[in-house]
């Protein structure tokens, strides 16, 4: 835990006010920020000199100015050591506004920076969903400590969203909803908005339950606002709607908005219970964090955070380059057992990295495009060898031409028997690639793993070992050379 900053009851609650300059269509190469927008090298060094002096009034005066979002830029792109002095000399413009526009790494150390009234305050001012991304990331004592100071309605509907799984529903949901009994008519419900105090704070439809409170339609605010007082909500609401599990995955909720074209839907318990909502402003950050998510799984990056402590980077990259290491041993293996071949005939030696370069890269397109269908259930049991028989065609026509190709130049340079060798080899590999560019990812799928974890180590075992075994193998059965 590092030291805690100095907090000021009094001014961390007051959003500093906004001068008309700070507006993000007006802050365009001026002297904080380039012409795209990006805070300007020489101000993050004036900040930074006026930490090392100790001149906090400097300091302030400096980031004073600043929109909420470009205050968090600034401080992601100081070092660690320097956010806590940074924090301590604004503390008043680190509003829940600043403190929401964090990386995560970069939020979590803030937290742990900041007394635990501090974050409190800042959580009671955020909706439940956002409130729980806050501190769902720190140490179960500074989360105890933290809610601790919270008001007990809030710390209820905090702790309540904490028991769930992350990347749920019940985890994301805004608890916060507008829910109405079906008796009302229009204009009882235009009352009960304009009346009521405590409503959430953004909501695009109204929610109709019964006696049970389980959710059996929803009224558009545009046709609340259009339809006469006297016409019961029971005939004009919508009661076809999408109802989320508590459940449910993330990644399932942000195709059902993508597939039925939601802006919001009502999320349910167990019992069929209205307990919270999904709106699309959260399913926009779920399609954004999942598709980084794959694309850096694929790679064995891990989260590819620049601010993600160096510990936790190099222990999710060096498992998969480990993994990668115990592959690459099966491609030796088979080219050690042709050795005496490859002795006889150095061209096979060149060659040979061309095959399973090529293999690799196939492959590797096979799997992009099959991961992706996957998670966008494009691929599903149904029409998996419909998807398989399409990417062997497609393997078919690259594996025939880059086989004309690199048969034509082999051919030329070194003898003709030994360019169709490397012709037929690079076809039989093109193929391979694709079926295993399909076929690895579908079988994580169907073990209930995700598919874009660990599916390019063995699609690239595969292609590296297949690759040489064909190109060595009939080398040898051709009778080019002995072994």
């Amino acid at each position: 835990m590092v030291d805690k900053v100095p907090f000021d009851d009094d001014v961390l609650t007051a959003d500093a006010p906004e001068e008309e300059g700070a507006r993000p269509d007006d802050r365009i190469d001026d002297e904080r920020h380039d012409h795209e927008n990006r805070l300007k090298p020489e101000y993050i060094r004036s900040v930074r000199e006026a930490l090392e002096e100790g001149d906090n009034n400097a300091v302030y005066d400096l980031v004073e100015p600043l929109h909420a979002a470009d205050v968090a830029d600034l401080l992601e792109l100081l070092d660690r050591d320097e956010r806590a002095p940074l924090a301590a000399a604004i503390t008043d413009q680190m509003t829940f506004e600043v403190v929401a526009e964090l990386n995560d790494h970069v939020r979590e150390d803030m937290m742990e920076a900041l007394p635990p009234e501090a974050v409190a305050l800042i959580v009671e001012q955020l909706e439940t969903d956002d409130a729980v991304q806050l501190i769902e990331d720190l140490d179960e004592g500074d989360q105890r400590a933290i809610l601790a100071e919270v008001e007990a309605e809030d710390r209820a509907a905090i702790e309540s969203a904490l028991a769930y799984p992350e990347e749920t529903a019940g985890r994301l949901m805004n608890r916060h909803v507008v829910a109405v009994p079906e008796h009302m008519n229009v204009g009882n419900l235009i009352d009960y908005l304009r009346s009521e105090a405590d409503l959430a704070h953004e909501f695009y439809e109204v929610f109709v339950v019964d006696e049970r409170h389980h959710p059996v339609g929803t009224c558009a605010l545009s046709w609340i606002l259009t339809t006469p007082r006297n016409i019961s909500l029971t005939d004009v609401m919508k009661r076809d709607q999408t109802l989320i599990p508590v459940d449910t995955d993330q990644e399932e909720v942000a195709l059902m908005f993508q597939k039925y074209d939601l802006i919001s839907a009502a999320v349910v318990d167990d019992t069929g219970r209205l307990v919270g909502q999904m709106t699309v402003d959260d399913v926009v950050h779920i399609i954004s964090e999942e598709a980084g998510e794959d694309v850096l799984l694929l790679s064995g990056a891990g989260d590819g955070d620049i601010n993600e402590p160096i510990r936790e980077a190099y222990g999710s990259r060096v498992r998969w380059l480990i993994a990668n290491l115990g592959t690459a041993v099966v491609g030796s293996a088979i080219i050690a057992f042709f050795g005496a071949a490859i002795e006889k005939l150095v061209a096979l030696a060149v060659l040979m990295p061309i095959v399973a370069s090529i293999g690799g890269n196939a492959g590797t397109q096979t799997m992009a495009v099959a991961v992706r269908a996957i998670a966008t259930n494009q691929l599903t049991r149904a029409n998996t060898w419909r998807i398989v028989g399409r990417e062997l065609r497609v393997a078919l026509l690259n594996g025939a031409t880059i086989a004309v190709l690199i048969g034509i130049a082999t051919g030329l340079l070194f003898a003709p028997q030994l360019g169709v060798v490397i012709a037929v080899a690079m076809v039989i590999n093109i193929i391979i690639a694709g079926m295993a560019g399909v076929l690895v990812p579908v079988i994580f799928e169907r073990l209930n793993q995700d598919p874009a974890v660990a599916s390019s180590v063995f699609v690239t075992m595969i292609t590296d070992s297949m690759g040489f075994l064909a190109f060595l193998g009939l080398a040898v059965a051709s009778g080019l050379v002995s072994m």
